[in-house]
């Protein structure tokens, strides 16, 4: 088992928990916001309510993930209406992100941006290759939603989003971009951030040559390594650190 500081904490307060959860979003809004992952009112992290497993924190409608703060976020329940919190919700996260956590109950967050990288590579409609040790991470752990029927406004295609990316960590959403799940907020931006990089990588190397990839029983031993639940969440650590170090309002 890690040492402590090196593994997540655990609570004597559900509403601890939900603060902490809070916290750890708005964080990773305004990392998402450094990362230039923002698009307008496009994009959307998640986190299940510690209490309340049907419903769900979200960033307010048409906000900037650089202005976010723990108390800013809204609380949605199963039929899409805010339970706390002043803002409406973006139509599309309450139908990506319902049918994701209800698809998903081991997972706590999910998170979605429309991220360059992310974009460029969904629009091949292909799932990526084990390139890198980075790109391991999600060798046999990403699905493909190969289906792209405009802006996403109904539950039923939420559902189908849900259906591919199965019991992977991840999904690429054809000719939109990338959405990713963890057990905690923080590995689900985590694995956000490492795939985008990893989509990088690969247009990069796609764009100089012919790449060599990893093989197949080398990829898995890889991911086994570096891809497991606690990966993704001690990935993170130093990113939170820093913005809030930079940024330390976000935690009002």
């Amino acid at each position: 088992m890690p040492p402590e500081g090196l593994r997540p904490p655990t609570f004597s307060s559900v509403d601890d928990e939900r603060q902490h959860r809070k916290q750890r979003l708005a964080a990773a809004f305004r990392i998402f916001s450094r990362l230039g992952y923002d698009e307008g009112i496009a994009g959307h992290i998640s986190a299940r309510d510690p209490e309340w497993a049907d419903h769900f924190w979200v960033n307010p409608f048409a906000r900037w993930f650089g202005h976010l703060r723990a108390c800013d976020l809204v609380l949605v329940d199963d039929q899409g209406e805010v339970v706390e919190g002043e803002a409406r919700v973006n139509t599309a996260a309450f139908a990506i992100h319902s049918q994701v956590h209800a698809a998903r109950p081991d997972c706590v967050a999910a998170a979605h941006a429309h991220s360059i990288h992310g974009k460029a590579w969904s629009a091949l409609g292909r799932r990526l290759e084990p390139l890198t040790q980075d790109a391991c991470v999600f060798y046999d752990d990403h699905g493909l939603y190969d289906d792209y029927r405009g802006v996403v406004r109904e539950t039923d295609e939420g559902k189908r989003i849900g259906h591919a990316l199965g019991e992977a960590k991840a999904v690429i959403l054809r000719n939109h971009g990338l959405l990713t799940v963890g057990h905690t907020v923080d590995e689900a931006a985590w694995w956000f951030i490492t795939m985008d990089r990893s989509c990088r990588a690969q247009l990069l190397a796609e764009a100089a040559g012919t790449p060599v990839p990893i093989d197949a029983d080398t990829a898995r031993l890889t991911r086994d390594q570096v891809g497991s639940h606690h990966a993704g969440w001690l990935g993170f650590q130093p990113l939170y650190d820093w913005i809030v170090a930079e940024e330390p309002d976000l935690l009002d």
